[in-house]
């Protein structure tokens, strides 16, 4: 847990040092393997597995709260992804299980957002988990594995943020060791609709509790033949 402030020269309350303190590396894209997914940079070559994966015709749920809606068509999903792409701000993944009827195939995205390593603060954003990954272990290490990467590289803060009506997101935050930070009024226009956005962080020292709990759920001997969880997520 965080420190308790200090007091300074002039009476003044302050946040401890944080001893030998330099800004982090900046996150790069990069391969990460698990046991389960493969987090790879987000590539041309992905976006017609990620069609097929996340905008069948039951596939508009998944897009209520993202930036756009669902795509009707490839084209409309490779200018949306080839956007982010584009965009500085944010370095998007490709989330590819290597298990089950997908294994191999990309079937959702992920990105980094808001990275600054100059105060060590990183977010996960834009989760979209499509046919063969949602509700699934590989879903689960996926942003665990965004998270190790981040902190091993000695970031302080990791966040995740969601329309605050996006029930789903709020819980996948909760069940990941995420905190809740309080809520940002009239945050943005998405869709044409208002937004507010929930705001959640795991911070460097809550990680270590995170990541135990993170790998015990992950371990293998968790699930029985079937790829059934024998015990929850608790964090």
């Amino acid at each position: 847990m965080s420190q308790e402030p200090e007091t300074n020269e002039f009476g003044q309350r302050v946040g401890p040092v944080v001893e030998g303190w330099t800004p982090r590396p900046p996150l790069e894209p990069t391969t990460l393997e698990g046991r389960y997914v493969r987090v790879a940079p987000l590539s041309e070559a992905h976006f017609s597995d990620l069609f097929a994966a996340t905008c069948g015709p039951d596939d508009g749920p998944l897009w209520t709260y993202r930036p756009v809606a669902k795509p009707a068509n490839l084209a409309g999903l490779w200018m949306h992804l080839a956007a982010a792409l584009e965009d500085d701000a944010q370095l998007p993944f490709s989330l590819i299980p290597t298990e089950g009827e997908r294994a191999g195939t990309a079937s959702g995205i992920a990105a980094y957002m808001r990275v600054e390593p100059r105060t060590g603060q990183a977010e996960v954003a834009g989760v979209l988990h499509g046919t063969g990954l949602r509700r699934t272990r590989a879903a689960t290490e996926a942003i665990h594995l965004l998270m190790r990467h981040a902190f091993d590289l000695g970031y302080r803060r990791f966040e995740w943020k969601c329309d605050s009506l996006n029930e789903p997101s709020q819980q996948a935050a909760r069940r990941l060791g995420f905190t809740y930070e309080g809520r940002f009024r009239n945050h943005m226009v998405t869709q044409g609709r208002s937004r507010d956005t929930d705001w959640f962080s795991v911070t460097s020292e809550e990680w270590p509790a995170v990541r135990a709990a993170h790998e015990a759920w992950l371990d293998p001997a968790n699930f029985d033949e079937s790829g059934q969880q024998r015990a929850s997520l608790r964090v």
